[in-house]
């Protein structure tokens, strides 16, 4: 008669413990998905408080570099920046409104403005504006794809794909389903011990 009111106190216990380990896991990440989902819905009014990151190109169009800009000078230039990673692809089109050459690494983009000798790394977090002399003059974070990604995927980057976020999604699943059993044995053991209580029923 005793082995079922002890095999649901060691059901309860084990609830309670894994309850509390994973309470402990997933916190920082109910943390962050409810952060960001405060900028998923609420961008306009969440972004300004990382401060202004507007920068005026107006000026580059003043400025002419010293030798014409070529595909190869676009190459060697991007030879020069994360010079582990190897060129995936040259390729020409517009940015910000002028002809330039895309250099893609694994890393990000070498951008080179063609009228004006700029050029721009660009990865999918930041972007850095160069000079022709190789000054920096700009940084810029992207901090609407960084909220987008740790929301979705739980991690920066997605080189370990969307794992991370699903193994906290069944985490979380199991610390609701362990928290309900945490709620429900005990008053379901109350209930009936007032049904079975003498007097009761009558």
């Amino acid at each position: 008669m005793n082995g079922k009111p002890r095999a649901k106190g060691r059901v309860l216990r084990a609830c309670r413990s894994v309850h509390g380990w994973l309470g402990a896991l997933v916190l920082p990440w109910v943390i962050v998905i409810g952060a960001t989902g405060i900028y998923l819905n609420h961008s306009k009014a969440v972004l300004p408080l990382f401060g202004p990151q507007a920068f005026s190109e107006s000026g580059f169009e003043a400025e002419r570099p010293a030798a014409p800009i070529t595909r190869e000078r676009a190459r060697a230039l991007a030879e020069s920046v994360w010079p582990e990673d190897p060129i995936r692809k040259i390729s020409e089109k517009d940015y910000h409104g002028r002809p330039s050459f895309y250099v893609e690494k694994r890393r990000g983009k070498v951008i080179l403005s063609i009228p004006t000798g700029h050029y721009y790394l660009k990865t999918r977090y930041t972007r850095r504006t160069f000079s022709p002399q190789g000054q920096l003059l700009h940084s810029k974070t992207y901090w609407g794809t960084i909220f987008k990604d740790l929301h979705r995927s739980g991690w920066l980057g997605w080189g370990l794909g969307t794992w991370p976020a699903d193994l906290v999604s069944i985490a979380m699943v199991v610390f609701g389903l362990t928290g309900s059993m945490m709620w429900w044995v005990p008053r379901t053991r109350r209930f009936l011990r007032k049904r079975q209580a003498p007097g009761n029923g009558r």
